[in-house]
C-alpha cells in the first residue's frame, strides 16, 4: 500500500511542482498517473522511491514513512522501468536482469534460475536472449528486458515512467498487453506514468488525472468516462470517449443546439418565412433581434403561426410564455417526466436565462439510438 499525504514539491522555494497532493494506492493495484507535460506526474512517482525528496508532507509504503528507510534499500525493493530502459550496455541481458539480486548477494544459482523464468515470462526465449547485449535488441525487446529486470528482486511495488512511449504503435500495444498479462499473473502494485489517456484507460485499475501538481480526478476508467469531474477532464478525455448510458444522459446530451431564434418584435410574415426556410416546427422568441445570446421570452409554434391574425401582430403578442424549461444538467428521466406531465412537444434548455438548446422528440430519439445497440436478429 502506498499513501501520499499532503505532499508538496517545490524548486527554488517558489516553483510548486506537486501541490498538497493526497494519493492512496491499494496493494496489487495498477494506478496510472496521467496528464499533460509539466503537470507533476513523473515527480509524484519519483517521490515514492526517493529519487526526488518531498519538500513537505508524508510518503508511506506499507504503513512506513519512507524517510525512515535508507534510499538505496528502498529502491532495491521497488522495481523501476523508465522510457529509455537504462540497460547497462557492457552487460549481457542476463547480467542486466540479475544485477539487483547480485547486489543483494543472493545465491547465484537462484539468480540464474530467476533470470530464465523472467525472460520466458516477458516472451523472450532465454536460450536466444540470455547472452545477448542490449545493442543487439530492438527497442521493444529492450523494454521487455527492462520489465524483467524490475521484477528480478520480486518487489511488491513497480514504478513505470512512460516505459512504452518511445516504441512504435504496434510494439507499444504488444507491451501493454504483455503488462496486463503479467499483472494478472503476478498481482504487483504498479504506478504507471503516461501522457496518453488511451493507454491509461486500457491498463489502469484506477487513473489519477493531474493538472498543475494536483489530482483533478482519481477514479476507475469506467467512472472517468461516465462521470468526468469537470470541463478539464471532459476535454482531456475527449468527448468521443465519454461513455453515456440512458440513466446518465442529461438535457445537454439530448438537446438540439441548432434551434431557430426570432426577436419579440418580428412580424408574423417574418415568422412564416423563417419556419419555411429553416423547416422547423417552433421558434424561440428572444428579447432582442434574434441573435445569440438574447434572453428567452417565449416560444411560437406552427399552430399559432397558422391562426388568422391581423397584419400588425408581433411575436410578443402571440408567443407562449408559460414555458417549462430545464437546465443543461437535468437528467433525461426528469425531462421525460416533464414531457409526460405537461404534454410538451418542445422543452427549452436554459442557462442563466439564455436558451442554449431545445429538446424535441427527434432529438431524444437520435441520441438514444446511438447509445443503445440494436438487438440481434432485428
Amino acid at each position: 500500500m502506498i499513501k501520499l499525504k499532503q505532499v508538496c514539491k517545490t524548486y527554488n522555494n517558489k516553483d510548486m511542482i506537486v501541490n498538497n497532493l493526497d494519493l492512496h494506492i491499494e496493494d496489487r493495484e495498477l494506478v496510472v498517473l496521467v496528464g499533460e507535460s509539466g503537470c507533476g506526474k513523473t515527480t509524484t512517482m519519483k517521490l515514492i522511491n526517493r529519487l526526488i525528496e518531498a519538500t513537505s508532507g508524508t510518503v508511506e509504503v506499507n504503513g512506513q514513512d519512507i524517510k525512515s528507510i535508507k534510499a538505496i534499500e528502498l529502491r532495491r525493493n521497488i522495481g523501476y522501468v523508465i522510457q529509455k530502459v537504462g540497460l547497462f550496455p557492457h552487460l549481457t541481458v542476463g547480467q542486466n536482469i540479475g544485477i539487483v539480486p547480485r547486489l543483494e548477494k543472493k545465491d547465484a544459482k537462484l539468480i540464474a534460475q530467476r533470470t530464465v523464468e523472467l525472460l520466458d515470462m516477458v516472451d523472450l526465449k532465454h536460450e536466444d536472449y540470455l547472452d545477448r547485449y542490449p545493442n543487439e535488441l530492438s527497442g521493444g525487446q529492450q523494454q521487455r528486458v527492462g520489465v524483467a529486470r524490475a521484477l528480478a528482486n520480486d518487489p511488491d511495488i513497480i514504478l513505470m515512467d512512460e516505459p512504452f512511449s518511445a516504441c512504435d504503435p504496434i510494439t507499444r500495444e504488444q507491451l501493454q498487453n504483455e503488462l496486463l498479462k503479467l499483472q494478472e499473473e503476478l498481482h504487483k502494485t504498479i504506478v504507471f506514468v503516461t501522457h496518453d489517456i488511451d493507454e491509461a484507460i486500457k491498463i489502469g485499475d484506477r487513473i489519477a488525472v493531474m493538472l498543475d501538481g494536483k489530482i483533478v480526478q482519481y477514479d476507475t476508467p469506467e467512472n472517468l468516462l461516465k462521470n468526468p469531474a469537470n470541463d478539464f477532464i471532459e476535454r482531456f478525455v475527449g468527448q468521443d470517449r465519454l461513455w453515456k448510458t440512458p440513466d446518465m444522459l442529461t438535457a445537454r446530451d439530448i438537446m438540439n443546439k441548432d434551434y431557430v431564434r426570432i426577436g419579440m418584435n418580428r412580424s408574423l410574415a417574418h415568422a412564416v418565412e423563417l419556419m419555411r426556410e429553416k423547416n422547423c416546427e417552433v421558434l424561440v422568441v428572444v428579447s432582442g433581434s434574434g441573435n445569440y445570446p438574447d434572453y428567452i421570452e417565449g416560444m411560437v409554434g406552427r399552430r399559432q403561426i397558422n391562426k388568422d391574425y391581423g397584419h400588425d401582430i408581433r411575436m410578443k403578442d402571440i408567443m407562449r410564455t408559460d414555458l417549462v424549461t430545464v437546465q443543461p444538467d437535468t437528467l433525461l428521466n426528469k425531462v421525460l417526466q416533464l414531457r409526460e406531465k405537461h404534454k410538451l412537444r418542445f422543452i427549452p434548455v436554459v442557462e442563466e436565462g439564455v436558451a442554449v438548446g431545445i429538446i424535441t422528440e427527434p432529438s431524444i430519439l437520435s441520441v438514444l439510438t446511438e447509445i443503445i445497440p440494436e438487438s440481434e436478429g432485428f
